[in-house]
């Protein structure tokens, strides 16, 4: 993704002009002003999402067409199968910002496919070639380790897999891992098409894995494992599907995570539910936005400090037992 969060205004206005006609009233993305039901929710452990998330970063760089890869591919649809999911791996070819021609493989694991109330969870789970925001200029064509920036989102979204395969909630919940979202263009490519980035989610949503698939709603995690870290409304989930994100940030606080979910406005990321809310599905990103930093985001965001040292398990717990609780209370 090309993860700016300083939008200009012509652009938010050309958004607004395109899909004016079709906005989503709070209600009509999926939730409604109404108490949450009491229900038994699973506990979120926040240890087994930690080591989900080192698990894939000792496979290495996982770019696309490379050996590790492949390797966390495997493991990824292997683990999502082990918790119960009806497993499905759409292999396919995009074509990147340069011509290279990727191979990549969108991994979805649904649980209580006979369902028709569905939930859509995903994160990307590729990492990033090029470390092209590190103060080292002569590490910009490096890749990165991605340990928050995709390894974070999968960690927690395996782990709600492994909760939900214990116990099953009343909605059908499917989990998207999507490909090469991290291949977009760096800036020595010299263009601002912001297509480049998230090609699996943009293929998927050409061919979904099941013809015609719809969701009440999408969450996006993307940058949730991280030391310290803030997330704030994303503008173009406030956009698109209001309603859930006031759903997710009032949970959130009701469990004492409002110190992780702040009720302020962020910016807009240029992410995977971009496209999957235009494929119609209302959805949101839940992600890490710095005031600290000139790029919004964490300091290691796209260098070769995105490691397992910035891993917080409190963070992870904060974003998974939160979304384990909208999913169970739906």
């Amino acid at each position: 993704m090309i993860k700016m969060l300083n939008r200009q205004v012509g652009y938010l206005i050309l958004i607004i002009a395109l899909v004016a006609c079709s906005a989503k009233s709070g209600k009509d993305s999926g939730t409604q002003d109404v108490a949450p039901v009491s229900v038994e929710v699973p506990v979120f452990d926040a240890d087994s999402a930690y080591a989900y998330v080192e698990r894939q970063v000792e496979f290495g760089y996982r770019v696309p067409n490379t050996p590790a890869h492949r390797a966390t591919a495997d493991y990824l649809a292997a683990e999502l199968k082990r918790h119960g999911a009806a497993v499905e791996v759409q292999e396919g070819t995009v074509t990147a910002y340069d011509g290279t021609e990727l191979s990549i493989r969108n991994i979805i694991g649904s649980f209580s496919p006979e369902k028709k109330n569905r939930i859509l969870l995903f994160a990307h789970w590729d990492t990033r070639p090029y470390a092209d925001n590190d103060a080292d200029k002569s590490k910009h064509r490096m890749p990165i380790a991605g340990a928050d920036d995709g390894a974070s989102g999968v960690g927690v979204l395996l782990e709600i897999a492994r909760q939900v395969g214990q116990k099953l909630p009343d909605a059908g919940v499917d989990i998207a891992f999507f490909d090469a979202e991290d291949y977009g263009a760096p800036y020595w490519a010299q263009t601002s098409d912001e297509d480049t980035w998230a090609l699996g989610t943009q293929y998927w949503t050409r061919r979904p894995h099941k013809p015609g698939y719809r969701a009440r709603f999408g969450i996006l995690l993307d940058m949730v494992g991280g030391t310290g870290a803030k997330f704030r409304h994303e503008m173009f989930s406030e956009y698109y599907a209001s309603g859930i994100v006031k759903q997710v940030w009032e949970t959130a606080r009701r469990l004492g995570y409002g110190s992780y979910f702040v009720d302020e406005k962020g910016g807009y990321v240029t992410d995977d539910h971009v496209y999957v809310n235009r494929y119609g599905i209302p959805s949101i990103d839940i992600i890490a936005c710095w005031r600290e930093t000139e790029t919004g985001f964490p300091p290691y965001w796209h260098t070769v400090d995105d490691t397992m040292k910035n891993i917080d398990p409190a963070t992870l717990k904060a974003v998974g037992q939160t979304v384990l609780t909208v999913i169970y209370e739906e």
